[in-house]
């Protein structure tokens, strides 16, 4: 079934109903899409999370290329989005949408018995969580990744790159064919060393006056 014209009239009367959730007027350009889901080796089986997947398309596309075994876990906290993800992935037993905050993702992980994520993706808008909020998600987000996994985003702006530090590497690049344009960032967690990975979090120095 076609959801591009149905969910994109959705998207826009959410965007209109809470803007500074949302973060944008439109869902992501298939460009953006087919960037993002390139960053992603689907060859092996995955387990996969996303925040704020909005209409699904992202999810739509990585739910394409995923393997039979693979799984992707939905979080959504809009109620409408969260109804219509279940709705368009009510036969896929490989997608899970949970409404909730992303701030779930270790417990829903231990309720589903997966070990970590290999690839966890989000388009929600960073920059206007607090400062505490945004750490406390980017340490469970590091946390839950497997050793040597990734954390992609794509963002109105790249002020993500300041604050997870923990991360060892990151990578952007800028996406023009969107409304709006978008930063791609893939951060990546460094491997374990002798079976043990870092834990302590060292965030770029923020001053107190900046709540993003």
């Amino acid at each position: 079934m076609d959801y591009s014209n149905s969910m994109s009239a959705l998207f826009f009367k959410r965007f209109l109903q809470r803007p500074f959730q949302i973060a944008s007027i439109v869902p992501s350009s298939k460009a953006l899409v087919e960037r993002v889901a390139g960053k992603i080796d689907f060859s092996q089986p995955l387990v996969i999370a996303e925040y704020g997947p909005g209409e699904g398309v992202h999810s739509r596309e990585i739910a394409r290329r995923m393997s039979p075994d693979s799984h992707l876990l939905l979080f959504e906290l809009d109620p409408a989005f969260s109804r219509d993800l279940e709705r368009q992935f009510a036969d896929d037993p490989r997608v899970h949408v949970i409404h909730g905050d992303a701030a779930r993702l270790p417990q829903e992980l231990k309720a589903l018995d997966f070990g970590h994520c290999d690839y966890i993706l989000s388009g929600i808008p960073f920059s206007i969580l607090k400062i505490d909020k945004k750490r406390t998600l980017l340490q469970k987000t590091h946390d839950a990744l497997a050793s040597g996994g990734r954390f992609i985003i794509y963002q109105v702006t790249n002020e993500l790159k300041q604050h997870a530090t923990l991360f060892q590497h990151a990578e952007s690049e800028y996406c023009l064919q969107n409304i709006p344009p978008m930063f791609i960032t893939v951060f990546q967690k460094a491997p374990s060393l002798n079976g043990r990975e870092p834990s302590e979090l060292y965030w770029t120095h923020v001053p107190a006056r900046q709540s993003a």
